[in-house]
C-alpha cells in the first residue's frame, strides 16, 4: 500500500512527539513507532531535564561550563550555548502541555543535583520524569486532529531520489518503507519531510538500561543512504544499574548520588560498618579517582567501578543511602524504592548492589544546528527533507561525554529548531506522484525456516560488544571484534536478501551495521578522552 503525508516522524519519544505536536499545526503528521506509543527511552528517563530556571542561584554560563567540562571540550560551543539559552522556553512549553515538574511550597521548582553539575538545575517529576513527559506528549498528540500515531510500525529503509535515480538534483529523502509487525505487510510512505527520532542503540550490548526497541535503526537507515555519522565510539555506560543475577538492568538514577548516595566496594562497606564511622564518603573508592567523589561525571564513575570490579573479582559495588533521611528517599525516589523492593532490597535499610550498563549513544547521525542530516561525501551539504533529532543525532552538544539530564533538553531544543526549518518544504512539496512511488517487492523472498539462527546472531553480537567494545577497550579486543562482526554481517546480509522480512531480521540488520561502525570509530580514535578509553593508547604514549 501507499500512503502520503506532509511529515513522517519515525519514533515516538520526546523528540519525535515534540516535533509532531508542532508540525501538526502546519500539515498532516504520521508518527510511526515500533512498539506502543509510550515505549521509548524517554519513558525510561528517571533523572530529569537540565535547565537554568533559578537565576538567583544559577546562570547560563555555569550550565555551559559544566556541559563543556563533561564533554572534555570536544563539544560544539555554538551548539552548547544555543541549547542552554533556549532551554527555559522549551521547559515552559512542556509545562503548558501538562508536565507538572515538582515545586517547593513557595512555588519555586524543586531542583535536583546530578553528577557533573555545579548547581541544582534538574527539573524532575519524582524519579519518573521521562514517563511524565512522554505521557503528556502522547495525550497532546492523540488530541491533535492532524497527528496520527501508528503503533507496531517498523521503518525498514529511507527512500531518496538518488537511490531511485529519479532526479539529477540534490539528494532528497521522500519517505520510507514501513513494516507492519501485525500483518507482515510493507507499505510505502511518501512525505514532504521525514524525521528520524528513533532513539539509541543500547541493545547492541548485553547489559543496557535501554528498552528493547533501541536497536540503532535510525543510525543504520541514515548511513545506508549516505548520511554522515560521527562520535560513535563515545558510548555512555551508566555506572549504577541494579545488579540482578538474571541479567535485567534497572536504572538507579544519577540523581540518587546527587542527593548524597555514596559508592563503595563490598569490602569498603564492610569496613565502614565495623568502624562505626558516620561519614561513608571516607570509605568510598571514588575519592581515589576524582575530587568530586561519587558525584564525578559518568565516564569517570563507570571506569572507576569497572576497574574496582576487575580488581576485586566482585560482581557489583554498593550504592549506600542509609545515612540519608529514609522518608525523603521514599518521597524523592518512589519508583526506585518500589522497584528495588520487588527485588527484595529496601534501599532505606540495605545498600543497593549496582553495576554499569550501556546507557546512551553520544554519537549518531551528524546534523547541523537545525537538525538537518549531513551528507557523508560532502559535510557541507545536507540530505534535503531529512532531519534527525534526539539520541539518534550527533548535534555537537555532548562532546566526548553527555552531561546528566542534558539529553531530554537536547531533544526538545532540536525538535523545535527542526520543526521551524522543515515547514519550508511544504511550500515546495515532493514532485513525485504517490501512485508512482515504488512498492516493496516481497515476491522473490522465501520464509525463514530457522529463526533460532537470528536469535543466536543477536545474542553473539551483544556478548561480543560487551566483552570487547565496552567501558575499557584494547587494540586486540577491537581487532577481534571487527573480524567477527564482518563474518556475522555476511551471514545476516544473506538472510536479508533471500528471506521474507520479520521484526528480528530488520533489527538484526541494523544492529550489526551500527556495531561495526562503533568498532571502526573506536579503532580510529587514538586519544583517550571522555567516554572512550583504550588501554593501548596509554601504552603507545610511553
Amino acid at each position: 500500500m501507499r500512503w502520503q503525508t506532509d511529515f513522517l516522524v519515525i519514533g515516538s519519544g520526546i523528540a519525535g512527539l515534540s516535533f509532531a505536536l508542532k508540525a501538526g499545526n502546519h500539515g498532516k503528521v504520521i508518527v510511526a513507532t515500533k512498539k506502543s506509543s509510550v515505549e521509548s527511552s524517554t519513558n525510561f528517563a528517571q533523572g530529569g531535564i537540565a535547565a537554568v530556571t533559578d537565576l538567583e542561584q544559577d546562570n547560563f554560563e555555569s550550565h555551559i561550563r559544566d556541559t563543556l567540562e563533561a564533554g572534555c571540550y570536544l563539544n560544539d560551543l555554538e551548539v552548547v550555548e544555543m541549547v542552554v539559552k533556549e532551554a527555559p522556553e522549551r521547559v515552559r512549553e512542556l509545562i503548558e502541555i501538562g508536565v507538572e515538574f515538582e515545586r517547593n511550597e513557595n512555588g519555586s521548582f524543586n531542583l535536583g543535583l546530578e553528577g557533573g553539575h555545579s548547581r541544582r538545575r534538574i527539573l524532575h517529576v519524582a524519579d519518573f520524569t521521562g514517563a511524565a513527559i512522554e505521557r503528556a506528549l502522547v495525550d497532546a498528540c492523540e488530541k491533535h486532529p492532524n497527528v496520527t500515531i501508528i503503533e507496531d510500525a517498523m521503518a525498514i529503509d529511507l527512500i531518496t531520489t538518488r537511490r531511485l535515480k529519479l532526479s539529477q538534483k540534490e539528494d532528497e529523502c521522500i519517505g520510507a518503507y514501513i513494516f507492519d509487525k501485525k500483518s507482515g505487510n510493507i507499505s510505502t510512505y511518501l512525505a514532504n519531510v521525514t524525521v528520524l527520532a528513533t532513539g539509541g542503540c543500547g541493545q547492541i550490548y548485553l547489559y543496557t538500561t535501554n528498552p528493547s526497541i533501541s536497536t540503532g535503526d535510525g543510525i543504520a537507515m541514515a548511513y545506508r543512504i549516505g548520511a554522515r555519522v560521527k562520535d560513535l565510539e563515545f558510548v555512555q555506560f551508566h555506572p549504577t544499574t541494579l545488579y540482578d543475577q538474571n541479567g535485567s538492568s534497572f536504572l538507579i538514577s544519577e540523581a540518587v548520588r546527587g542527593e548524597g548516595g555514596v559508592l563503595m566496594t563490598i569490602s569498603e562497606y564492610e569496613d565502614f560498618i565495623k568502624s562505626g564511622e558516620k561519614d561513608p564518603t571516607k570509605f568510598s573508592f571514588m575519592k581515589n579517582y576524582d575530587e568530586r567523589g561519587s558525584l564525578a561525571t559518568r565516564d569517570i564513575v563507570a571506569r572507576a567501578v569497572d576497574r574496582e570490579l576487575k580488581r576485586s573479582g566482585d560482581k557489583y559495588v554498593y550504592l549506600y543511602l542509609l545515612h540519608l533521611d529514609s522518608e525523603k528517599i521514599k518521597e524523592r525516589f518512589p519508583h526506585i524504592y518500589n522497584t528495588c523492593l520487588e527485588y527484595g532490597i529496601d534501599i532505606t535499610k540495605q545498600p543497593i548492589p549496582v553495576v554499569p550498563a550501556a546507557h546512551y549513544m553520544v554519537g549518531g547521525v551528524a546534523v547541523n544546528k537545525n537538525g538537518q542530516v549531513i551528507q557523508r561525501d560532502d559535510p557541507h551539504q545536507v540530505i534535503n527533507r531529512l532531519y534527525a533529532i534526539g539520541e539518534v543525532a550527533a548535534t555537537g552538544l555532548h562532546g566526548a561525554n553527555r552531561l546528566a539530564s542534558n539529553s531530554l533538553l537536547e531533544s526538545v531544543v532540536f525538535s523545535h529548531r527542526s520543526y521551524l526549518d522543515s515547514i519550508k518544504y511544504l511550500e515546495n512539496p515532493v514532485e513525485m506522484p504517490l501512485e508512482e512511488m515504488p512498492l516493496w517487492d516481497a515476491t522473490k523472498y522465501k520464509p525463514i525456516d530457522e529463526k533460532v539462527l537470528l536469535k543466536h546472531d543477536f545474542d553473539e553480537i551483544r556478548r561480543l560488544m560487551w566483552k570487547y567494545v565496552g567501558i575499557v577497550r584494547s587494540d586486540l579486543r577491537l581487532q577481534r571484534a571487527i573480524r567477527r562482526l564482518n563474518l556475522l554481517e555476511e551471514d545476516i546480509s544473506h538472510y536479508y536478501w533471500n528471506y521474507i522480512l520479520n521484526e528480528d531480521l530488520i533489527e538484526l540488520r541494523n544492529i550489526i551495521l551500527v556495531a561495526r561502525l562503533i568498532v571502526e570509530a573506536s579503532i580510529e580514535r587514538k586519544q583517550n578522552i571522555g567516554l572512550f578509553y583504550n588501554i593501548d593508547n596509554e601504552k603507545n604514549k610511553k
